[in-house]
């Protein structure tokens, strides 16, 4: 990572200046009120307020509305950031997830909450699936990639820059190999079952680890008949295979279902079924007819990937929590998740509230969980905090 003499400067405004101050890792391009000079992609630039004393040091975007980074409080007369400096964040990164190193599936870096902005790392076993939603780590991919095989053991890092959010940062999506060769099919655990993910073929980063501690918990409290709604892999579906008599898993993707049912055949779940369908018909269909379950679980896609949809989506979840509550016999368990980071817990819980009182059932809600220890949040950050996982009882 080249570093000139001098940081080109990025003045700010005194209202972004406070801003990153206080913690706040973003600063949108009209909070600059002079861009530094510079044409490097994703350079390391010095920031300083109106009056021009230092504020740290970030990522400036060429064309992102979201135009600095924040990498460090600290001047470039008090920490070079360079390599040897990006090394040593992957390297805190990686020793925070030693309490979990017994698991071969999680992630190992998350972004702002680990103070290395835009970059998300998952592994699946000896293998690495990379994300970058950052101009600035967007050029680094291949000397992050090769610095991670180096430092994880991994055969393989695949890049997974096919998100939507690239978009928005003005970046080209793409899936590749950075490191490694041939197929990138890998096999990890969540508790003791076995899952495999193809790295370079199934959605978001292979598989949802966020959900991973939910998982196991909802194995723990669920029981009889279960309903596992967008289920991808099955990875509640077979959590939940543990403890109840029998479980349905739907999912619409024809290649995720697939993947469920082998999932489910590979660990022996004889006992869970796989339908290959949207999970907004089948929750009619059962709720109209009169289907009951003992468990019932919604986990959906995010439905509100932006502000101004946050309406549209609020609707969706309440008929699925609606229907889903209808479809429970008493005493039994919801557990109701959104990955939704525009949407906020409160108003998630009160959605929650509203579809049971519209459904007339007298509910407890037994837990509010979010993700898992390997995805932290950022204190100040509210997107950092995006998966809500409830877990009610309905009475």
């Amino acid at each position: 990572m080249a570093r000139p003499t001098s940081l080109p400067i990025a003045r700010v405004s005194l209202k972004g200046a406070k801003a990153l101050r206080r913690g706040h890792p973003w600063l949108y391009r009209t909070e600059l009120v002079e861009l530094p000079d510079t044409q490097e992609r994703g350079a390391v630039v010095s920031v300083v307020d109106p009056q021009g004393n230092p504020v740290g040091q970030a990522f400036y975007a060429q064309r992102s509305p979201l135009a600095l980074r924040l990498l460090t409080r600290k001047s470039p007369t008090e920490e070079k950031v360079d390599e040897a400096w990006l090394r040593h964040r992957l390297e805190l990164s990686l020793a925070r997830r030693a309490p979990l190193k017994q698991r071969d599936g999680l992630r190992l870096v998350h972004g702002e909450a680990d103070l290395l902005p835009g970059l998300f790392v998952d592994r699946y076993g000896s293998g690495l699936s990379l994300q970058t939603l950052s101009e600035g780590m967007d050029v680094r991919k291949e000397w992050v990639a090769r610095t991670l095989a180096e430092l994880t053991g991994a055969t393989h890092v695949v890049c997974r820059d096919d998100a939507s959010g690239r978009d928005f940062e003005g970046l080209t999506r793409e899936v590749r190999l950075l490191h490694g060769e041939g197929e990138a099919r890998f096999s990890y655990h969540e508790g003791e079952n076995l899952f495999e993910v193809d790295l370079l073929g199934d959605m978001k980063t292979g598989a949802f680890l966020d959900q991973v501690d939910n998982h196991l918990r909802a194995a723990e409290l669920a029981r009889g008949e279960a309903l596992d709604l967008f289920s991808y892999h099955g990875g509640f579906a077979l959590a939940l295979s543990r403890s109840c008599d029998s479980v349905l898993a739907v999912e619409q993707d024809a290649k995720a279902a697939e993947r469920a049912r082998a999932n489910a055949e590979r660990n022996g779940r004889t006992h869970v079924t796989v339908e290959n369908a949207n999970a907004f018909d089948v929750l009619r269909r059962f709720s109209e007819s009169g289907r009951r379950f003992d468990t019932v679980v919604v986990d959906p896609p995010g439905l509100a990937k932006r502000r101004e949809g946050l309406a549209t989506a609020l609707r969706a979840y309440h008929e699925l929590n609606l229907r889903a509550l209808k479809c429970l016999r008493p005493e039994g368990l919801l557990v109701t998740c959104s990955c939704s980071g525009k949407l906020s817990r409160d108003a998630f819980e009160e959605m929650v509230l509203s579809a049971a009182a519209d459904a007339k059932r007298p509910v407890q809600i037994l837990e509010r969980r979010g993700a898992g220890l390997d995805h932290p949040v950022l204190g100040g950050l509210t997107e950092t905090e995006y998966l809500k996982a409830f877990f009610v009882r309905v009475l």
